[in-house]
């Protein structure tokens, strides 16, 4: 009974993650397709594939320099209009962090968080510079939270922090992962 439970036990943790992945990806297919009106019976994922060349092309006609002024208006409108502001800029700089030209989580670091029992912390470093906060030996660093799509900040003092020569995407893997992925 027990090689049995194993074998189960095996079973799941290959298979799971896949149908999982699939179920998501299906679940994203349907949910773009309805949100566009578009019989997914027929036409499997073309509201999907539809979305995609629609926000290629926004990100192309935005690129021009005739419709440059019109764009900075209507963001300069969205940071003036109380409580869109508020959702707005946090959810630009959330995509401009992850994106945008000015990506925040490309400076993977090591930090001692304990001298004494050596234990470290891997995260990103976000702001080398808080002058703001008067305390210039003080740096940002940002850290995910494992299994979730949060984290926290915490502002240590540069001598803590090592940077490491490694990609950004494996060691937000690995954190996000609990460690379990491979670095």
């Amino acid at each position: 009974m027990g090689k049995l439970i194993k074998y189960f036990l095996n079973g799941l943790l290959l298979v799971a993650p896949i149908v999982l992945t699939v179920y998501i990806l299906v679940a994203l297919f349907f949910w773009v397709d309805g949100l566009m009106n578009i019989d997914s019976e027929k036409y499997p994922g073309l509201g999907l594939l539809t979305m995609f060349v629609l926000v290629t092309v926004v990100g192309f006609v935005a690129r021009s320099l005739a419709v440059r002024p019109l764009l900075v208006l209507a963001e300069r409108i969205l940071h003036r209009t109380p409580l869109v502001s508020i959702i707005y800029s946090s959810l630009k700089d959330l995509f401009d962090a992850f994106v945008g030209d000015n990506q925040k989580f490309n400076r993977p670091v090591l930090v001692c968080v304990n001298q004494e029992t050596k234990a470290y912390r891997l995260g990103f470093a976000t702001c080398d510079d808080i002058a703001g906060l008067h305390r210039p030996e003080l740096m940002a660093v940002y850290y995910p939270h494992s299994y979730n799509f949060s984290g926290e900040l915490q502002l240590v003092p540069k001598e803590s922090v090592t940077y490491l020569e490694l990609p950004s995407s494996e060691v937000m893997k690995f954190i996000v992962s609990g460690g379990v992925s491979k670095l």
